[in-house]
C-alpha cells in the first residue's frame, strides 16, 4: 500500500478518504467487542458480562497508557513525511520500536501477578471476580502483541497509510470472532475454557496478525521497513526518545485520565449492584460505536495537520480543523438518532431475555448518549493542536473536565439524584471540555509549539491563521477570506 501525501489536494475529500480506513478499523474493533459481549452475556450470564466490563476497563487503561507515545510517533513520522525526510522517519521508527517493545514486556510482567488485586480495588462484584480474574490474566499476556500492533498502526498512519493497518485489523477481528465460541464452549478439538477462552482468542488473534503484518511489510519492502543493514536504527536516538517521551507522556496521561475516570465511574456503578453494572456495560457497547466517527476523524485530522505543519502549510491546518468538526457533527449525529430510537432492540443483544438490567440501560442511554457530539469536537480540536507539539493544554483541559467536573458531579449529586447523577455527569463534562478546547484553539499559542527542529522549509505562522476558529463545515473547494477568519466557497 502506498503512503498518502496529505499536504496536497482538496481538504474535505482528502480528509474523508484518509479517515475511512480508520473509521472502518474502529467499527471492526467495536463489532468484535460487541460480538464477544453477546457470547459472554447471553450464554455465560450477567456475572460474566460484569466481569468483562471491569476487566476491559483495565485493558483500556493499559492501551491508553501508551496511546500518547503512539500519537507522538505518528506526529513525528507525519512531520518528517511532510518534510520529505524519510531517513528521519526511519530513525523515529527504530527508536520508538525499541521503546514500545520494552514497555510492553514490563507491563505484562508487572500486571500478570496483580490482576486480582486490581479488580478488588475496583470493587468488582464478588460473583463476577473469578470470571474477571481469569479473563484479565490472559489479557496481560497479550499486552506485548496489542502494544506492538498499535505501534505499527501509528507509524503507518503518520506516513499517510491507513489501509494497511485496516486490513490486518480485519484479520485480528475475524480470528477473534471465529475463535471466541470455539474456546468458550470447547467446540471440536478446542478445550472448553469459559470466559478465559474469550481472552485467549484475543491473545491468539493479536499475536497472529502482528506477525502477519511484519512479514507482509518485509515482503513488500515497505519504504519504512528497517532491513538487516539498518538494524543500528533500533539503538535509541536519545534526542528522539526524549521528544517521544516528553510529548508522548502528556498525551498518554490524557488517555490515563479517561481510563481512570472510567474506572472511577464503574466503581460507583458497581455499588448499585450487578443489574446496574450490566446495564452500564451494555450501554458502553453502544457508546463505542457513537465515538467511532469522532475518533476516526480526530486521528485523521492529527496526521493531516502534522504533515502540513512539517510542510509549513498552515492554511491547510486551519481548514483541516473546520472540516473535521463538520464531519463530526454529521456522522456522530447520524449514529445517535437510531441508537436512541431502537435502543430496546440493540441493548437486548447484550443481556439474557427479560433481564431487569434492560430498562436501566435504556434510561441511562437516553441521558448520556448525546454527550458524544460535544466529545467529538474536543477530540478533533485537540488532535490538531497536538499535531504541532502542544500537548500539555489539552491534558489540562481534559483533567478539569473529568476530574474537576465529571467525577465531582457524579459524587456530590448522588444524594440528590441517585444513580442518575452518574449518567448526567457525562453531558456536563463533555460540554465543558468542548468550550475549553475551542477557547484554547482560538486564543492559545499552540501554533508556536515544535516537535522537530526548525528547518528552512518551514514558514512563519501567518498572523491571520493564529486567529482562526473552527466553523461547523468546510467545503472541499473552500478558500481563506482575506481577513483569514473563515472559509468561503
Amino acid at each position: 500500500m502506498k503512503s498518502q501525501d496529505l499536504t496536497q489536494g482538496p481538504i474535505g475529500r482528502t480528509l474523508f478518504v484518509f479517515a475511512l480506513p480508520i473509521l472502518g478499523g474502529n467499527v471492526l474493533q467495536s463489532l468484535n467487542g460487541s460480538v464477544n459481549a453477546v457470547w459472554v452475556g447471553r450464554f455465560l450470564g450477567e456475572e460474566a458480562l460484569t466481569a468483562t466490563a471491569n476487566a476491559n476497563n483495565i485493558m483500556f487503561f493499559l492501551i491508553g497508557a501508551v496511546f500518547g507515545l503512539g500519537m507522538a510517533a505518528t506526529i513525528l513520522v507525519g512531520q518528517a513525511t511532510g518534510r520529505r525526510d524519510h531517513a528521519l522517519a526511519k530513525r523515529v521508527i527504530g527508536t520508538a520500536a525499541t521503546f514500545f517493545g520494552s514497555v510492553s514486556l514490563l507491563v505484562a510482567a508487572i500486571g500478570l501477578p496483580l490482576s486480582r488485586h486490581l479488580l478488588v480495588w475496583m470493587d468488582t462484584p464478588g460473583a463476577a471476580l473469578p470470571y474477571a480474574e481469569a479473563y484479565l490474566r490472559i489479557i496481560f499476556m497479550a499486552v506485548p502483541f496489542i502494544y506492538l500492533f498499535a505501534f505499527l498502526t501509528a507509524i503507518l498512519r503518520g506516513a499517510g497509510d491507513t489501509r494497511t493497518p485496516f486490513l490486518f485489523l480485519l484479520l485480528v477481528v475475524l480470528l477473534d470472532i471465529v475463535l471466541n465460541p470455539l474456546l468458550l464452549f470447547g467446540i471440536g478439538p478446542f478445550p472448553e475454557m469459559g470466559i478465559a477462552g474469550s481472552a485467549t482468542a484475543t491473545f491468539v488473534a493479536n499475536g497472529s496478525s502482528l506477525l502477519a503484518m511484519l512479514l507482509w511489510l518485509r515482503h513488500r519492502r515497505h519504504p519504512l521497513w528497517i532491513g538487516r543493514g539498518e538494524l543500528g536504527l533500533f539503538r535509541p536516538d536519545w534526542t528522539l526518545l526524549r521528544t517521544l517521551v516528553t510529548k508522548g507522556v502528556p498525551m498518554s496521561l490524557q488517555m490515563v485520565l479517561i481510563s481512570a475516570a472510567m474506572i472511577a465511574m464503574i466503581s460507583m456503578v458497581n455499588t448499585y449492584g450487578t443489574h446496574t453494572t450490566a446495564a452500564y456495560g451494555a450501554a458502553l457497547q453502544l457508546w463505542t460505536y457513537v465515538q467511532m466517527p469522532a475518533m476516526a476523524i480526530g486521528a485523521a485530522c492529527s496526521t493531516m495537520a502534522a504533515q502540513n505543519v512539517g510542510a509549513g502549510r498552515w492554511d491547510r491546518v486551519g481548514a483541516t480543523t473546520r472540516a473535521g468538526v463538520g464531519f463530526n457533527f454529521a456522522m456522530t449525529g447520524a449514529l445517535i438518532v437510531p441508537l436512541v430510537l431502537f435502543d430496546h432492540a440493540t441493548l437486548s443483544l447484550f443481556m439474557p431475555d427479560g433481564s431487569p438490567a434492560l430498562p436501566i440501560a435504556r434510561h441511562l442511554n437516553h441521558i448520556a448518549i448525546g454527550s458524544f457530539l460535544f466529545f467529538g469536537v474536543t477530540f478533533v480540536v485537540s488532535g490538531v493542536v497536538r499535531a504541532t507539539g502542544a500537548v500539555v493544554p489539552p491534558l489540562l483541559i481534559l483533567g478539569i473536565a473529568l476530574w474537576g467536573i465529571r467525577i465531582p458531579f457524579a459524587n456530590l449529586l448522588q444524594p440528590t439524584l441517585g444513580v442518575d447523577a452518574i449518567w448526567w455527569s457525562f453531558p456536563a463534562s463533555a460540554v465543558s471540555a468542548m468550550l475549553m478546547s475551542l477557547a484554547y484553539y482560538r486564543w492559545g499559542r499552540w501554533r508556536e509549539a515544535r516537535m522537530l527542529p526548525a528547518t528552512p522549509a518551514e514558514v512563519a505562522v501567518p498572523a491571520e491563521v493564529h486567529s482562526q476558529v473552527p466553523a461547523p463545515v468546510a467545503d472541499e473547494g473552500a478558500r481563506l477570506d482575506p481577513d483569514g477568519d473563515r472559509l468561503t466557497p
